[in-house]
């Protein structure tokens, strides 16, 4: 449905840290690096970039697809290393589904990112989660 999705970012080394290693463990790399932006992918698509200008992104919500449960934590881990704020800890968020196993954080400028992985069954030893990131 959606092709690519692009963040407008004031810090550009920033901004490449975080969502570079955040979107690591799910498979997405940087597929081209410019003066003023980056573009990440999986395959050889480039499904998601950052660039630098004015006025940045400030109230998005991209949620970008999980293998599985690890993916989801390390994303989170990542996220939270390089800069992110929590908005809501890895777990299931059973007011989308018993088997939507998520993690948000805010980015530099409070974006909402997401990793989602849509367990094939309900996960049980997952932490339920309540709210909206």
């Amino acid at each position: 449905m959606v092709d690519h999705v692009l963040f407008v970012v004031a810090d550009l080394a920033a901004s490449r840290r975080l969502y570079s290693a955040a979107l690591a463990p799910l498979g997405y790399e940087e597929l081209h690096v410019q003066h003023d932006g980056v573009h990440y992918g999986a395959e050889g698509l480039d499904d998601f970039a950052i660039c630098v200008g004015s006025p940045v992104t400030t109230a998005a919500h991209v949620a970008f697809d999980a293998a599985d449960r690890m993916s989801v934590d390390a994303f989170f881990d990542a996220a939270v290393a390089n800069g992110a704020t929590v908005r809501g800890e890895p777990g299931l968020w059973t007011q989308y589904s018993t088997r939507y196993y998520a993690a948000f954080v805010g980015d530099l400028h409070g974006n909402n990112v997401e990793a989602v992985w849509h367990a094939p069954e309900p996960v049980p030893d997952a932490p339920l989660r309540e709210g909206v990131p």
